[in-house]
């Protein structure tokens, strides 16, 4: 199956909509292209799952122990802001302005496709991760996520 991948910004009108990016489009699953679980992300920014890919997530939350501390905190934190969401005729999302708020998310904001998923970055708060992360650092996280440690 394809995956979400690439960076496309787009203006969000005075209701909060924003126009779902077609090439982004083009990688949903057939069976749900208008349903989405959108929620705030790890970092500074909120992430977009579409309907099928977010029932993986639930079925990875589901395994979380609700009677720990530390589970009953992870899945509070994750899902309470959490929110269903649909394409309108248009193609576009109604973000909740909430969630807005949280990540910076005026009237702009930028796609990432990463996966499964996709992010959605206000553009200062991208251009500020973005400068907090130098390219002898990234190096380092890719080749201790991606490298397995043997020379070619």
């Amino acid at each position: 199956m394809a995956s979400f991948k690439g960076e496309y910004d787009h203006s969000i009108d005075s209701k909060g909509r924003v126009s779902f990016p077609a090439r982004l489009r083009k990688y949903l699953p057939p069976q749900n292209q208008d349903s989405f679980t959108i929620l705030k992300g790890l970092d500074r920014c909120l992430l977009l799952y579409p309907e099928e890919y977010w029932n993986g997530v639930e079925d990875r939350l589901a395994r979380i122990n609700e009677f720990e501390h530390q589970g009953r905190t992870v899945l509070r934190n994750f899902l309470r802001y959490a929110d269903d969401l649909t394409l309108d005729k248009h193609n576009r999302l109604a973000l909740p302005s909430k969630l807005m708020e949280w990540a910076n998310i005026t009237n702009r904001v930028i796609f990432i496709g990463m996966g499964d998923s996709i992010e959605l970055w206000s553009p200062e708060m991208l251009e500020k991760a973005d400068q907090e992360l130098n390219s002898d650092t990234y190096r380092g996280m890719f080749e201790n996520v991606m490298g397995d440690g043997t020379i070619q």
